[in-house]
């Protein structure tokens, strides 16, 4: 539940920078509606700016390996390990929209190793679960297992810093009671 400390629906656009409002109303235009976290997190311009252009940078990267779908299922993952509501059904409704499955996010978000993946998608999971729960374990065997499947350098790079960037942002949800909007639990379905 939202705390009244952190309340993001107090946020009126009319009274944000430029670049912030701009990009809060061209997610509504996409969207249909303002996804809670742009308004909880619009309260500082600054970090709002840095936040959004990291994960545009991480999330919106041309890959010939790791697909959009790919992106969000890490997402998903790793903020179901950090039970961050917001971040599980947010990003499970854009997995679902990506890869066109409305059951994937629910059964990636309970547990990836019963889930019918291929064998590069799970190793990806895998590697983010060490990530997120045992980094300081992770080394140069683990990304040379990605190698040996297919991925790329720059992927092992975009999993690790999806993973990383995600842990943030579940830390910033969690902490600060950002609930997720009602429109993502039937997106995709």
């Amino acid at each position: 539940m939202n705390g009244a400390l952190f309340n993001h629906t107090d946020i009126n656009l009319d009274d944000l920078p430029d670049r912030v409002r701009e990009r809060i109303l061209t997610v509504q235009d996409k969207a249909g509606f303002v996804p809670n976290v742009f308004l909880a997190l619009a309260r500082r311009p600054a970090e709002f700016n840095a936040f959004f252009d990291y994960h545009d940078a991480i999330m919106k990267r041309d890959s010939e390996t790791l697909s959009v779908a790919d992106r969000e299922m890490i997402v998903v993952a790793v903020s179901a390990l950090s039970r961050c509501q917001y971040c599980v059904v947010a990003h499970g409704a854009l997995l679902r929209i990506y890869s066109k499955d409305p059951l994937l996010a629910d059964r990636v978000a309970i547990n990836h190793r019963k889930t019918d993946l291929s064998t590069k998608q799970r190793a990806m999971l895998d590697y983010a679960e060490r990530v997120a729960l045992d980094s300081d374990r992770v080394c140069d065997a683990d990304h040379a297992a990605l190698i040996e499947i297919g991925f790329s350098a720059d992927d092992v790079w975009d999993i690790t810093a999806i993973t990383a960037f995600f842990g943030l942002s579940n830390r910033l949800a969690n902490a600060l009671s950002i609930e997720p909007n009602s429109e993502f639990f039937s997106m995709g379905r």
